[in-house]
């Protein structure tokens, strides 16, 4: 069952979601036939991860196209629904600029919308490219990992995110393929259990030997010296390096650190925002109290007990080993190898040479 799936007329326009908020129990589908519908599935994380948040944006303003819907009003909505993941406005962006292209450069065709076709054609080529970029990171992050690894991830990276096999967990499929990975240790990424819900239901589809740790475990398992690699996704990378990806990552980096681990973040460049210059710029999304004082709709919490929920936290790029995108393999990370890369708003300007790839 595909994370997303756009579906025409007569059936259509509408975007069906696999409802990752109810997995790994039940596979339901999310009917979103407007934007507010979608916004609100991507506020409930019934679609959730930076690559497909981008598709997802894509194909909400083409909805808004077809719909004859306010297309402007309805690209700052997708947007605003999830702030720290870049990809969301990226994709909505897209979508809106080839829209504003064919409203401007055509005359008005009866019964052809064609600003709305333009936008649906962009969102496709959006969706096409996350899987191609999902391929090429597996490839170039295929280098870095050793042969007989345990890797450790944390959240969740793998097809449930992305239009192909994902970004960390493209890697750590592409890894067992070739026959180098051990095991995979899961982290199971509290509040949401999204690793224990998520990753350890598609890496057991795929057949990867792995095991479900709770998130302060991670410690004692790498000074145990069980962990030879850390893989994580990213929802936005900074123009100094620092990586937003989910809350518990920075506790992975600064313990890999200590442990002397690699850790390597993998996400597509449409995940640098080189308009956000550091960390403490990135906007930190906090969400309710109640996906912490409650578990599986179970109090876990005295009522009324206050509550930090931050869903992201932000690691600096001294901490990282590397980063992989489709382009290749950045290392060391620093702003200037981020600036070679020629990511402007998630477009590629410059050619896969302009920046050191370690093979």
């Amino acid at each position: 069952m595909t994370a997303l799936r756009w579906l025409d007329p007569p059936a259509g326009p509408a975007i069906e979601l696999l409802d990752q908020t109810r997995l790994p129990a039940i596979e339901a589908v999310v009917m979103c036939t407007d934007v507010p519908q979608l916004v609100d599935a991507i506020s409930r994380l019934v679609v959730r991860g930076a690559p497909l948040l981008g598709v997802a944006g894509a194909f909400g303003v083409a909805l808004a196209a077809m719909r004859g819907d306010d297309v402007e009003a309805a690209a700052a909505a997708i947007a605003g629904a999830r702030p720290t993941a870049v990809n969301l406005g990226w994709g909505a962006a897209q979508a809106l600029a080839a829209f504003r292209a064919a409203a401007r450069r055509a005359d008005p065709v009866p019964g052809h919308n064609l600003g709305a076709q333009a936008a649906l054609e962009a969102a496709w080529s959006i969706a096409a490219a996350d899987a191609a970029a999902s391929a090429a990171m597996a490839e170039h992050g295929l280098s870095l990992v050793p042969a007989g690894a345990r890797i450790l991830t944390h959240c969740n990276t793998g097809g449930l995110v992305s239009a192909g096999a994902g970004t960390a967990f493209g890697v750590i499929l592409a890894a067992h393929r070739a026959g180098r990975l051990v095991k995979l240790w899961v982290d199971e990424t509290r509040p949401l259990l999204q690793g224990a819900r998520l990753t350890a239901w598609e890496a057991r589809r795929a057949g990867i030997p792995h095991a479900l740790l709770t998130d302060g475990a991670a410690a004692s398992l790498m000074a145990a010296g069980e962990v030879d690699l850390v893989v994580t996704g990213a929802d936005r990378i900074a123009a100094d390096g620092s990586v937003a990806n989910k809350v518990g990552t920075y506790n992975l980096a600064v313990l890999a650190r200590h442990h002397n681990v690699p850790f390597v973040v993998v996400a597509p460049v449409s995940t640098v925002d080189l308009d956000t210059p550091d960390g403490a710029s990135i906007t930190v999304e906090h969400r309710a109290a109640g996906e912490v004082t409650s578990l599986a709709g179970q109090p876990v919490a005295p009522p009324g007990t206050p509550v930090y929920n931050p869903a992201f936290d932000v690691t600096p790029p001294a901490l990282l080993t590397a980063i992989v995108t489709e382009q290749g393999v950045m290392q060391p990370v620093t702003a200037g190898n981020l600036r070679d890369l020629g990511v402007a708003n998630g477009a590629v300007a410059a050619p896969q040479a302009t920046f050191y790839v370690e093979r």
